[in-house]
């Protein structure tokens, strides 16, 4: 308990160092948002009066604290474009992203695992070299030409799913496995190289000494070691996921953080990107705080140690 409390202690001053180096960046970049908004055709007046309106006349540091305090208060501040409130944007996004990153990570883990196995128990063999071929493909290829690909077989030419997005379980299936894909070849290639590690080791010729069946001796005990480092990959890779699938919901249309994060980036919204960034960190943070916890679950030694 005691490390649980002091990984979220540290989180602060990690969230307090991404809102300032986010801040000083949107900064720095060329473009005035008020201009950006008003356009070209606004008397300075009034373009002055925005400006105080929206906090800009202020020095940067009195900005900078007063977003963070708000930050601490659960105020995200407004977007400039869409003139609502950040949280209240982000909370409406979340769910889109979250059910896609979770259909993602349950192709990703499934088939990956799978994979892997299969791939550890064949070692050297065709469906070793079929699986790993797959496996580094997946790594390879960009998201966005994965999902470009299934979008043209699966629905122009076969027509079997929907091109784009409709908040339909079905119409995210093709956004999950262009998302999973590159995260199922990461996790096959490091299930079957610590499945092999494993493998080798003088317990498990001490199982098959006893009499045990080639099955129960991987599932029973080698998988479980096998999986330990599997396990922080996986965690990891729902974190980033929920936080890295910009690409994804850009070409199928998702309505999530991530294209929430595009149109802020495109529309120069201070305010809802700085949200968007900070929400996201959140999450990987608490993707490597929950890989941690289920580390010290499936491994007890960890669990005493701390």
């Amino acid at each position: 308990m005691k490390a649980v409390l002091k990984r979220i202690a540290s989180m602060i001053p990690v969230l307090i160092g991404v809102m300032l180096l986010t801040f000083i960046l949107l900064r720095i970049v060329p473009g005035d948002p008020v201009s950006i908004l008003l356009g070209e055709h606004y008397s300075q007046e009034t373009i002055d009066r925005l400006t105080r309106a929206m906090n800009l006349d202020k020095p940067l540091w009195e900005q900078f604290i007063s977003y963070v305090l708000g930050v601490f208060r659960g105020n995200l501040g407004v977007s400039y474009t869409l003139k609502r409130p950040v949280t209240a944007l982000i909370l409406e996004a979340f769910p889109n992203t979250l059910k896609l990153a979770l259909m993602g990570a349950a192709f990703a883990w499934i088939v990956g695992i799978l994979a892997g196995i299969i791939a550890a128990v064949t070692q050297n063999k065709a469906p070793d070299h079929i699986f790993m071929g797959f496996s580094l493909a997946g790594v390879s290829v960009p998201i966005f030409m994965s999902a470009l690909f299934l979008q043209y077989v699966f629905s122009y030419r076969l027509k079997l799913l929907p091109l784009t997005s409709d908040g339909s379980a079905v119409s995210l299936i093709l956004p999950a496995v262009a998302l999973g894909w590159n995260s199922a070849g990461s996790v096959a290639r490091m299930t079957r190289s610590s499945l092999i590690d494993v493998m080798e080791a003088d317990y498990i010729d001490t199982a098959r000494a006893k009499g045990l069946l080639r099955t129960a001796v991987i599932l029973k005990h080698a998988l479980k070691n096998a999986l330990l480092p599997v396990i922080t990959m996986m965690a990891l890779q729902l974190s980033s996921m929920m936080s890295g699938a910009v690409i994804t919901e850009s070409v199928f249309s998702v309505p999530g953080i991530g294209r929430l994060a595009t149109q802020s980036i495109m529309n120069r919204d201070m305010p809802l990107l700085q949200g968007t960034i900070l929400f996201t960190t959140v999450l990987v943070i608490l993707g490597n705080l929950a890989a941690d916890l289920l580390y010290s679950v499936v491994d007890p030694r960890i669990r005493n140690e701390g």
